[in-house]
């Protein structure tokens, strides 16, 4: 079971129904997501709670996300280059989702840092899924929580990678 935390702005479009004392009980534990614009288009901007890995997609049917998360995440593992079979283990641990309010100030935090970094990613004059996926890769590579000791800045794709293959070693070794 996954929780995808959203923020008020997206609360208002999905049925709240977890409780604050709900955990994920996946290798990148919650998802929090935010809607924001960018060049007059709306998109979501998911990050790990623990990884702070970032996913981008357009937001069409926002009312659908918790019933299309396990195939977002999927996507987004897949271009990780983790294994497939990690990646199954963390889409089947992803296949049932409650959805919550933020709890963690400092994801939401970073979900606006994101945000503002993001129209800086992208090229200004338009842009599409690849060049959205681009940005992706970007994110990927922002240390995060850098005003903190070098040992506890988290560069969220080798977090992600890590979490991935200690949560999942069986899948990770093919056993």
């Amino acid at each position: 079971m996954v929780v995808l935390r959203a923020t008020q702005k997206v609360l208002q479009t999905l049925r709240q129904s977890a409780r604050d004392s709900d955990v994920s009980d996946t290798a990148l534990g919650d998802w929090y997501v935010n809607r924001i614009v960018v060049d007059r288009q709306p998109l979501l901007l998911l990050v790990s709670s623990k990884s702070l890995l970032s996913i981008i997609s357009p937001a069409r049917d926002v009312k659908t996300l918790p019933e299309r998360l396990a195939g977002i995440v999927e996507d987004r593992l897949r271009r990780l280059g983790v294994s497939a079979s990690v990646v199954a283990s963390e889409v089947e641990a992803t296949g049932a989702v409650s959805v919550g309010k933020t709890l963690d100030r400092s994801i939401t935090g970073q979900l606006v840092d994101f945000a503002k970094a993001l129209p800086h990613y992208l090229p200004a004059d338009g842009w599409d899924a690849t060049t959205l996926r681009v940005a992706e890769e970007r994110l990927a590579e922002t240390p995060c929580r850098a005003s903190r000791r070098f040992d506890e800045v988290i560069f969220p794709r080798e977090t992600a990678i890590r979490l991935l293959e200690s949560t999942w070693p069986a899948s990770a070794t093919g056993h």
